[in-house]
């Protein structure tokens, strides 16, 4: 039966949908910053006459985007404000929040229940971490490539198999990355060229099963092999997070390395590229502190990978 696991990380949340030591899905939040389902008090701050649509400055100080406005809702009311969107930023620029107006007793918004513990089961954060760092999944035969732009976010099929053979191979690690990568909102996925109807059906229907339990809508193969898919966008994927903060999510999984390690000592050392030093926040040191128990030192390594921290616990 699957699972919500919830482990809740220094400057991070982190949630993995578990079955039979498998990750079916992920979830990803960033301590402090907005969420889909959550409630903000906030402000009308414009409403063109007539429309429905406008905008709200939460207290928080970010803007949401409204629609279904009532009619009673004018500028400078105060409102109670559930974020349908988290905000996404992007390379120059910004998607501002998406909401909806609230009713003043409402409760925030629970998908599934998960259970918290306070590590996941060996490897599973680590494999589905280090796949979209790399944006990258690979199956027998090829892998994929994800990019995301300001658009949609692309998934490219490269292997050694042929046409249809690649592509039929590719739809597992597909379904994966979506899922796993917590990719909403407009996609592309680029399959080989398929000369004929009959091939082209064959991997709609191939990816329509893999796809069959994920809330989507997409469109048929065309003749160039591209199939676009639109799917119900909450906030960024772990694909956009790397995009736009390479360094601070090192930082943050620099910490969850940190808080696991292993040996003896009263003092936690943790090596890390010299690149990652000032994304590590002080409030974040004292929470590791205070979680291990112990005096943390921090040394820097230029020979280690943005990605390749290094932890242990050593006399003082």
């Amino acid at each position: 039966m699957a699972e919500w696991l919830l482990e809740r990380g220094i400057g991070e949340e982190r949630a993995l949908l578990v079955a039979n030591d498998r990750v079916l899905a992920a979830r990803h939040h960033l301590a402090g910053t907005p969420k889909a389902g959550a409630l903000y008090p906030a402000k009308l701050v414009s409403r063109s006459a007539g429309s429905s649509r406008g905008t709200a400055l939460a207290d928080a100080g970010f803007e949401v985007l409204l629609d279904k406005l009532p009619r009673d809702c004018t500028e400078g009311s105060t409102i109670l404000v559930e974020l349908t969107r988290a905000p996404i930023a992007e390379r120059g620029r910004l998607k501002r929040a998406q909401g909806r107006i609230a009713a003043a007793d409402a409760q925030p918004s629970e998908r599934e229940p998960m259970r918290e513990v306070h590590a996941f089961p060996a490897g599973l954060w680590e494999e589905l971490w280090h796949a979209a760092s790399a944006g990258s999944i690979a199956f027998p035969g090829g892998e994929i490539l994800c990019s995301v732009t300001p658009a949609m976010t692309v998934i490219d099929i490269d292997g050694d198999l042929r046409g249809k053979a690649l592509a039929l191979a590719a739809i597992p690690a597909i379904a994966q990355a979506l899922r796993w990568f917590a990719i909403g909102g407009s996609i592309g996925i680029d399959f080989p060229t398929l000369q004929t109807k009959a091939e082209r059906a064959e991997v709609d229907h191939a990816l329509a099963a893999a796809l069959d339990d994920w809330p989507h809508e997409r469109t048929a193969m065309n003749g160039f092999g591209f199939v676009q898919i639109v799917a119900r966008l909450e906030g960024p994927s772990l694909l956009h997070r790397f995009a736009l903060s390479r360094t601070g999510m090192c930082a943050r999984y620099a910490l969850r390395v940190a808080e696991q390690a292993s040996g003896q000592g009263a003092t936690l050392l943790l090596r890390v590229h010299p690149a990652l030093k000032a994304k590590l926040k002080e409030d974040w040191m004292v929470e590791l502190s205070r979680r291990t128990g112990k005096q943390v030192r921090i040394e820097t390594d230029p020979a280690l990978a943005l990605e390749a921290p290094h932890a242990q616990l050593v006399p003082l």
